[in-house]
């Protein structure tokens, strides 16, 4: 990674210098390509301290944070934080894209398989649905146990049965 830090309208001193490299350090625990790093730091006429922070990282990401305060350390911390927050995000979706390949697709398939070799497939037939009338839903209703019972009427149309607290019946 190739780190430059640049002073504009700014003397560098040798502690600057040694606190901006270990900003730079910082940004290394994401195991991103970081290509280059760049930090301007700069002064403006009313006082306030300037850090930009470039970070080009590889597959064309390049990450561009500015921060202005009254403190020269304070402004690069916070222009740190800013970065470390938008390089995790980066490192994550990358990690979230990686997961799920294809071949960790087919793997899980093996396993399924595995799992259903051993037990015994029993064949069901199944309940054919023919339309009923109410009185006949209601029976079913009874017999079941049930709260409420779905059923298609003469008409096609699907409907749900259901036994209300005062002993009526609710039909929708």
């Amino acid at each position: 990674m190739n780190t430059s830090v640049v002073g504009k309208n700014l003397e560098l001193t040798e502690p600057i210098k040694n606190y901006a490299q270990s900003a730079f350090d910082a940004i290394k625990k994401y195991n991103l390509d970081i290509i280059s790093a760049n930090m301007v730091l700069s002064e403006d006429k009313k006082g306030l301290f300037g850090v930009e922070f470039v970070i080009n990282v590889k597959d064309k990401h390049t990450v561009v944070i500015t921060q202005k305060d009254k403190d020269l350390y304070a402004a690069i911390d916070l222009a740190l934080d800013r970065a470390k927050k938008n390089l995790r995000r980066y490192a994550d979706k990358i990690k979230d894209n990686n997961n799920g390949g294809i071949k960790e697709l087919d793997n899980g398939e093996k396993e399924i398989e595995e799992n259903f070799e051993d037990e015994e497939i029993i064949p069901l037939e199944p309940k054919l649905y023919k339309p009923l009338d109410f009185e006949e839903a209601k029976l079913m209703l009874n017999e079941s146990g049930e709260n409420f019972f779905v059923f298609y009427d003469i008409d096609g149309n699907m409907r749900v049965l259901t036994k209300l607290d005062n002993g009526k019946y609710g039909l929708y």
